[in-house]
C-alpha cells in the first residue's frame, strides 16, 4: 500500500509541475483573471481522466492474463518516465507570456488536457502496468495510487496558482527548479522499476 501511495505520490507531482499546455493555462488564467481562474483550471484533469481511466481498466480487465503484453507496455512506460526525468532535469524555469482573453477557465482546461496526448500516453504506459500491480494485490492499493495521484496532481497544480498569483518570478526561480530536478531523479528510479516488472512480465527475468 506504501509503495502505491508513494508512486501516486511523486508522479501526480511530477505531472503537476511539469511544464506543458494545462500548467501553462493555469499560469495564464491565474495572471489574467486571479488564482481562483488558475485553481478552476487545474480542477480540469478530474473531468477528462475519468473516461481514460475507466477504459484502462476495461482493457486490463480482458488482459490481465496476457502477460507479453503487460510487459511490453510497462517497458513503453519505462522508457515514458525516462523522457520526463530528462525533461525534468532539464527545466531551467518557464517564462511568461500572457495575452487578454475572456475567462471560461474550466471549459479552457478540460479542452487543454483533454486534447493533451501525454494523459493518455501516461494511462496506456504507465498507469496500466502500475494498476494492474495495485490489483494483483488489493482494491485498496489501486485506490491508494488514484487517490494519491489526483490529490497531488491537482494539488501541485492549485499550489503554483497561488504561488504564481502572488509572485510571477516564481516559476524561474531556484526552488522550482530544484524542486523539479528532484522530480527527475525521482521519476528515473521509477522507470528503472518499471522496467523491471516488465522484464518479470516477459519472462526475461
Amino acid at each position: 500500500m506504501l509503495y502505491f501511495l508513494t508512486v501516486g505520490t511523486v508522479l501526480g507531482l511530477s505531472a503537476g509541475f511539469a511544464p506543458g499546455p494545462l500548467l501553462a493555462l493555469v499560469i495564464s488564467e491565474t495572471l489574467r483573471h486571479g488564482i481562483p481562474a488558475g485553481v478552476r483550471v487545474a480542477l480540469a484533469p478530474i473531468i477528462t481522466d475519468l473516461p481514460i481511466i475507466l477504459l484502462t481498466l476495461l482493457v486490463l480487465a480482458k488482459l490481465s492474463a496476457f502477460h507479453n503484453i503487460l510487459g511490453a507496455l510497462s517497458l513503453a512506460g519505462s522508457l515514458f518516465l525516462l523522457i520526463l526525468a530528462w525533461q525534468s532535469l532539464r527545466t531551467r524555469g518557464i517564462a511568461l507570456h500572457i495575452r487578454e482573453t475572456a475567462p471560461k477557465s474550466l471549459t479552457k482546461g478540460v479542452a487543454a488536457n483533454a486534447l493533451n496526448p501525454h494523459p493518455y500516453l501516461f494511462w496506456i504506459s504507465v498507469g496500466a502496468p502500475t494498476m494492474t500491480k495495485a490489483l494483483t494485490l488489493h482494491l485498496g492499493a489501486l485506490l491508494a495510487f488514484l487517490v494519491s495521484f489526483y490529490v497531488f496532481l491537482v494539488g501541485s497544480k492549485i499550489l503554483l496558482a497561488l504561488f504564481v498569483g502572488r509572485s510571477r518570478s516564481f516559476l524561474s526561480g531556484r526552488p522550482y527548479i530544484l524542486t523539479m530536478r528532484f522530480l527527475g531523479l525521482i521519476l528515473a528510479l521509477f522507470a528503472l522499476v518499471l522496467f523491471r516488472d516488465g522484464l518479470f512480465l516477459l519472462n526475461i527475468l
